[in-house]
């Protein structure tokens, strides 16, 4: 079922914009606003692309960020992009297995890169009602934390999570009506977590994430700073 986004006030034919579209959650999230009623145009950004989108090197953020000026403003804009397994480094389950250049792969494909993003992309939002999404992960709270472990990608989360709060607050000085949002999917059939499925009570299809994150950011109400939330709605603290 789509979502009218008529409810948030978007105009008709409004913009929306997906990076990190060749993943498994990225591209539902493409083929859903493009099946959307209401959505004029969706465009898409991937290391797929001939333009070699990479979070890693911030020269090739600003080139895509300079193709999109021409269709701003975007009313919707979802950051799909991440990775737990890096160069087949997964996370660690223990502070001796904690390595430097592991942990700086981590921080650039998690914090560094996505932030670099959301410096190019959230000016390009619309006024009035907007969301900006990033996919995120319950790992990333701090306070959630009951299972230690996972040291890189946890903390590199929690890192961005930070950065995700504090632009939410500065850009809603201008537009209190952006939505910032903190995204956790769930467990999703993909290639991030196929090594981590075993004993998984709910595995989500990709396209069954997106939906539930859909309907949630629907229902979100315009506050000072950002969104934490699953794919269910409900909050997760920071």
């Amino acid at each position: 079922m789509q979502i009218d986004f008529r409810k948030l006030e978007f105009p008709d034919n409004f913009h929306a914009l997906v990076v990190g579209s060749s993943g498994s959650i990225g591209g539902a999230f493409y083929d859903y606003l493009e099946q959307s009623p209401g959505c004029g145009q969706v465009l898409a950004i991937s290391r797929s692309e001939t333009d070699a989108f990479d979070l890693e090197t911030p020269e090739s953020i600003r080139h895509v960020s300079n193709r999109l000026h021409e269709h701003a403003p975007f009313h919707f804009i979802i950051d799909a992009t991440g990775a737990l397994t890096i160069d087949g480094t997964g996370p660690e389950k223990a502070l001796a297995r904690l390595d430097a250049q592991a942990l700086q792969r981590q921080f650039m494909v998690n914090t560094i890169g996505p932030s670099l993003v959301l410096k190019q992309l959230l000016p390009l939002m619309a006024s009035g009602d907007a969301i900006y999404a990033k996919l995120s992960a319950r790992v990333g709270s701090i306070t959630d934390n009951q299972k230690g472990g996972w040291y890189g990608y946890r903390a590199s989360k929690a890192a961005f999570n930070m950065v995700l709060q504090t632009a939410a607050i500065e850009f809603q000085r201008k537009n209190p009506k952006l939505r910032v949002v903190a995204l956790q999917p769930g467990t999703v059939r993909s290639k991030l977590s196929e090594p981590f499925q075993t004993n998984v009570r709910q595995l989500l299809e990709p396209g069954e994430a997106v939906a539930g994150m859909m309907r949630a950011m629907m229902r979100l109400a315009p506050k000072s700073g950002a969104h934490f939330i699953d794919y269910q709605g409900n909050e997760i603290p920071w």
